[in-house]
């Protein structure tokens, strides 16, 4: 199952829980790292239990309603195996010291949300190949069980198993984004011309390949195999096509906008600021940003350490009557743990840490821990899309 983008390593966020998605619930963590099921889950579980139900009535007669039940446990242990596919993602990259932020299984299997880009072309390699690889493992063991066991619903399990296991192994290894043979296309690519952007262009045209080829199969399926497609054939061609498409497409998209990130530089967009006292008020604040030529004010404490961001938009919804008897203290944000950044940080690493705490400003310091400016994310906004 794809992999999301990996990342540079962040210490602080492997410690915070991260809000989960809607429709998604919390079952457990693998190596730290906390597994999600979405809701979706849990139709796709009824809709095996159903489909299922006939085989299970065939191979073990008499079960009633129970068969429903076997065809749930069996999409239990289906997933089973998709969780391992996915942790072995998650843990390779943790340990090669990229932060993970979750595993979630879906109705179409699964996602490890790894942040950002891989450093290297091994390292994008060994994240993406181990899940395949982790799949197939899953389907060679659960041969022996197969042939070995008497007839009968284990023995039908670990027949599905190992069907499962090989197929989605298989298949993942298809050269092309967003399945984890695209990132290893990517890597190879990657690794031979020493150029990112381009290993993800040829893997994105190889998911939409390969989109083309899913949503031909069923008319394949007569001429080549003298079976005659049903409406859930054409059904599933469709949504996974889809599914291939929409991946490769936003892959490669990321890829276009991700050449832009080198020219952000947040000390190149930084606002000069002047600071003030928190009971200076708001008139006062006004007259000497506008007297100094700048674009944000910083409060400070009694001692002159940076107290507090103005906000702009709650500044120029003030009336101009108001500003001489409200301090200017009670228009800023305190400086919360994210609001000050280096004003070193460039490129992808400067969008990681606006997104991991959204605000309209941020504090910019030297590494000595002097101001330098402020940084809006207006103008980032701006600067990126100008680019």
């Amino acid at each position: 199952m794809p992999a999301d983008h990996p990342g540079a390593p962040d210490a602080h966020e492997d410690r915070v829980r991260r809000p989960r998605p809607p429709g998604t619930f919390r079952i457990g963590q693998i190596g730290g790292v906390d597994v999600l099921v979405t809701s979706s889950w849990f139709l796709i579980a009824a809709l095996i239990s159903v489909a299922l139900a006939p085989v299970v009535e065939e191979t073990q007669p008499g079960l009633g309603a129970w068969k429903y039940l076997a065809g749930v446990a069996f999409a239990v242990l289906l997933y089973l195996s998709v969780l391992l596919h996915e942790a072995s993602h998650a843990l390779v990259a943790k340990r090669l010291g990229y932060p993970v932020a979750s595993i979630t299984l879906h109705f179409l299997g699964g996602a490890t949300a790894i942040e950002g880009e891989a450093r290297s072309p091994r390292h994008e390699f060994w994240i993406a190949v181990v899940g395949p690889l982790t799949s197939i493992a899953v389907g060679l063991v659960a041969i022996p069980f197969w042939m070995l066991l008497p007839d009968g619903l284990l023995q039908l399990a670990f027949m599905g198993l190992m069907m499962a296991n090989l197929l989605v192994g298989v298949l993942n290894l298809v050269p092309g984004l967003p399945l984890d043979g695209g990132r290893v296309l990517k890597s190879v690519v990657w690794g031979a011309s020493g150029n990112q952007h381009r290993g993800t262009i040829a893997a994105g045209w190889g998911g939409r390949v390969a989109a083309v080829a899913v949503l031909a199969w069923p008319t394949l399926l007569d001429p080549i195999f003298g079976v005659q497609p049903t409406f859930v054939d054409f059904l599933l061609a469709v949504v996974v096509a889809a599914f291939l498409w929409a991946g490769a497409t936003a892959a490669m998209q990321g890829a276009r906008l991700r050449r832009r990130l080198p020219s952000l530089v947040a000390r190149g967009l930084a606002r000069r600021i002047v600071t003030v006292a928190g009971d200076v008020s708001v008139a006062e604040a006004v007259r000497l940003a506008q007297q100094n030529g700048a674009g944000a004010i910083v409060t400070l404490t009694s001692d002159g350490r940076p107290m507090g961001l103005v906000n702009e938009a709650s500044l120029v919804a003030m009336p101009e009557e108001r500003r001489p008897w409200v301090p200017v203290s009670s228009l800023s944000r305190g400086l919360e743990d994210g609001l000050s950044l280096p004003a070193s940080l460039t490129g992808e690493d400067l969008i990681r840490a606006i997104t991991r705490k959204p605000a309209h400003e941020y504090l910019l310091l030297e590494d000595d821990g002097t101001i330098f400016g402020v940084l809006a994310t207006a103008d980032v906004d701006r600067a990126f899309s100008q680019r």
